[in-house]
């Protein structure tokens, strides 16, 4: 993959979009610094100058790519930045549909934008935050960081060289039947098997739930006081912590 290094940018989302054109499929936008980092809703994400991992991966696909599978490159992403993680002895899990926590407290977020062209996806980009050396977040109450985690300071371009070999070792995966991305991430899932406090969006309520898993088309199942299987598309639910 080809990296390039930016002093600083709005977004690294933002400057693969705008250079979509002119860029090949697996070039990857990296910033010391953005500006207007953008997360999931319409979030902003915070982050300190130099201290942790904010790059977008522009893919783009011949020949027909289902919309379908969009949800597989969640499934890709989530897993990669866990084995990421896990390559420093560091425990993770994927919190739906793809932010990645230790213990209850957030370490990654990824933002997908897809483009949709000839019948199915044309590209995507991949963008995606990971704490790295940061130590305080005025901002976010529940987020650590790697160094947090192992009390150890690392380079963060040798971490982007890491990350990027588990991604294109776990890339091919999108393009088989995508059985094991959906097993891996599904096994994966935060507070699966463990009762807790839910808000359902569409209904305006709270009730208490256990999650089962997801669903392969990425619906969240999450079976509530009654035993009956609720399910959610993004921004149907919200986790309370």
């Amino acid at each position: 993959m080809n990296v390039i290094w930016l002093d600083s940018i709005d977004s690294t989302n933002s400057e693969a979009l705008r250079r979509l054109a002119d860029v090949p499929s697996g070039t990857v936008i990296a910033a010391r610094e953005q500006t207007a980092g953008r997360g999931q809703r319409g979030n902003t994400w915070f982050t300190q100058p130099g201290q942790n991992l904010t790059f977008s991966i522009v893919l783009k696909f011949e020949g027909v790519f289902p919309v379908s599978r969009a949800v597989w490159l969640n499934y890709l992403s989530s897993l990669a930045v866990a084995q990421f993680l896990r390559s420093f002895d560091v425990s993770c899990e994927i919190k739906w549909p793809n932010d990645v926590y230790v213990g209850k407290r957030k370490i990654c977020g990824i933002l997908i934008e897809n483009q949709l062209g000839g019948g199915g996806l044309a590209s995507a980009v991949i963008g995606i935050g990971i704490n790295i050396n940061q130590k305080e977040f005025l901002q976010l109450a529940n987020a650590t960081s790697l160094s947090l985690c192992t009390s150890k300071e690392y380079a963060v371009e040798e971490c982007l060289q890491r990350f990027l070999g588990i991604f294109e070792e776990l890339l091919p995966k999108v393009f088989e039947d995508g059985t094991g991305l959906f097993d891996a991430y599904s096994s994966q899932l935060f507070r699966k098997g463990v009762s807790a406090r839910y808000y359902d969006i569409l209904r305006e309520e709270e009730f208490d739930g256990v999650i089962r898993g997801v669903e392969p088309d990425g619906r969240l199942c999450i079976i509530d006081a009654a035993g009956k299987c609720r399910y959610y598309h993004f921004k149907e639910v919200s986790y309370i912590l």
